[in-house]
């Protein structure tokens, strides 16, 4: 586990944007946290990096499920707040987005968890003073773990 802190909404866009440029086709990014850690702020972040043009515009697909950013790399960002594991697996072929061809980005990854692939980066998100974030990477995979490495 490695840690990094932003300080602000712009620093967090720029961290995602970070990570979004070492991200590879099929790679999928669980994030973790509370209401209003950020991590929708961070999602617009990867898009930044995918190359999606408007990503300022990317917001949370809470009550649709997923949204589809196109960019240099295909973003498939999931929302399941409102959603059960069974009801998410019910609802979507969401194994055509987990092991496709773009970047897939789960918010409140931890109530699917038991349907994520065997390997992806997980992105804990917490609250710190004011506009302050900590973000924790963890990994099982060594090429995620290279990636945390190679970023913090």
């Amino acid at each position: 586990m490695k840690e990094m802190r932003t300080f602000s909404p712009e620093e967090t866009i720029e961290l995602g944007a970070n990570v979004a440029k070492e991200l590879r086709e099929g790679d999928l990014v669980a994030l973790v946290g509370d209401l209003g850690t950020g991590k929708t702020v961070f999602v617009k972040g990867l898009a930044k990096g995918l190359g999606v043009e408007d990503y300022l515009h990317v917001n949370s697909p809470s009550f649709v499920v997923l949204k589809e950013y196109p960019g240099v790399k295909k973003l498939y960002h999931f929302d399941v707040y409102r959603l059960e594991e069974k009801s998410f697996c019910d609802t979507l072929d969401y194994e055509k987005y987990f092991y496709g061809d773009g970047i897939t980005v789960v918010e409140w990854a931890e109530k699917i968890r038991d349907v994520l692939p065997e390997d992806y980066l997980e992105i804990d998100i917490f609250h710190g003073y004011s506009t302050e974030r900590k973000f924790e990477f963890r990994s099982n995979n060594g090429r995620f773990a290279d990636l945390i490495d190679k970023l913090l």
